[in-house]
């Protein structure tokens, strides 16, 4: 997330995409080779990491 706020705060450029391009690649590989070693769906993996990462879930000791 924060590789792609760092490239949308500027105008485009390759180079300012490139740290968010790698960092996607590198999750893209990371949730595959989960899902495939787990033995589930790389599709619902993703979106159950996306869901974690975006919408988290409030501690018990936050409430």
């Amino acid at each position: 997330m924060a590789e792609q706020q760092k490239a949308h705060a500027e105008p485009y450029s390759e180079e300012g995409w490139a740290a968010w391009r790698q960092a996607a690649e590198t999750f893209q590989a990371a949730v595959t080779a989960h899902a495939e070693a787990a033995g589930v769906s790389r599709h619902a993996l993703e979106m159950a990491v996306k869901k974690a990462v975006l919408h988290p879930e409030p501690s018990p000791d936050e409430g």
